[in-house]
């Protein structure tokens, strides 16, 4: 095993993080704002998914795709909290989740009318196509290096907004007394509205990134979501930092995982054994973690404190 090729399979797993954490925060910050378990948030990706490969199919554009993305995704999820989820904030979790898994058949369905079932493809940017040179002489993809960069910059971005703006001290506010907020005169279904859509525009741009290194297809978001609440539940529900933290070691260990115990497990007994038996244990690894980080911290790695 060379130290380029298990470099590069780190590189992955940062770079699988990333997209996590771009659907895990807006999924953490609408259930740490509204308390609302969200089933369609995954459909919000496959959106911004369909929006950037129908976009950039017209324009010949990845760029103006990308840009479709954020707006198509935003519009759904501010569109689908004014007429469907604004019914459901004084409802029991239940019925939140029943509403929203119904959003998942509507949204896959809605998606299929407009595109077909066969998958769309998006072509990585001529500016972002090559590879980038990795010590021990590999080679690494320049375009998922910008997906790990797009990922630091929302991180900050989102730091930003949270501590240091108004509309980041009414998100605060709102996770810890939402009565007090709307008391104080804060139009609280503003507010509602702008989270929900800020997350999906996340969910949609993690959508339309991924877009280009897999097909484009109806239900592609579903995957992506599991993962997603793995996330939030290892971080920290709330927690935009936990939803970082939780994201980058769920997607490190998920890629590593898949990587190494085949090759260990070679070691032990045949080759043509390990390989199924490697796959099968690296699909549960993450949940193991998540069961013993939980075992420890019920709450996760960095619970808000409402």
């Amino acid at each position: 095993m060379s130290i380029a090729l298990l470099l590069e399979q780190l590189l992955n797993g940062l770079q699988l993080g990333v997209m996590l954490f771009l659907m895990a925060a807006g999924l953490t910050l609408i259930f740490g704002v509204m308390g609302l378990i969200n089933l369609a948030h995954g459909s919000l990706y496959m959106v911004g998914a369909f929006a950037c490969a129908a976009v950039a199919a017209a324009t010949g554009s990845f760029w103006i795709g990308l840009a479709a993305s954020l707006v198509a995704a935003a519009a759904a999820g501010a569109i689908i909290e004014v007429t469907v989820i604004r019914r459901l904030y004084d409802r029991d979790h239940l019925d939140q989740v029943l509403a929203t898994f119904a959003l998942i058949l509507i949204f896959s369905e809605g998606t299929r009318w407009m595109f077909g079932s066969f998958p769309l493809y998006l072509d990585i940017p001529p500016l972002l196509q090559g590879a980038v040179p990795l010590p021990g002489g590999g080679q690494y993809q320049l375009y998922r290096l910008a997906i790990i960069g797009v990922g630091v910059v929302v991180a900050l971005g989102l730091y930003v907004l949270i501590s240091r703006t108004r509309l980041g001290m009414r998100i605060r506010a709102g996770e810890s007394d939402r009565e007090m907020i709307a008391a104080l005169g804060v139009d609280i279904r503003t507010l509602y509205t702008v989270v929900f859509a800020l997350g999906a525009a996340l969910a949609g741009l993690a959508g339309a990134l991924v877009g280009a290194l897999q097909s484009v297809q109806v239900g592609m978001g579903e995957p992506a979501l599991i993962l997603a609440f793995v996330v939030i539940v290892i971080g920290g529900i709330g927690s935009i930092k936990g939803a970082l933290f939780g994201a980058v070691l769920v997607g490190v260990v998920d890629t590593m995982g898949r990587f190494l115990l085949p090759k260990v497990l070679a070691l032990m007994i045949p080759a043509a054994q390990a390989g199924p038996i490697g796959a099968a244990l690296a699909s549960m690894l993450i949940y193991i973690v998540m069961a013993l980080i939980l075992a420890f911290r019920p709450s996760g790695l960095f619970a808000t404190q409402s």
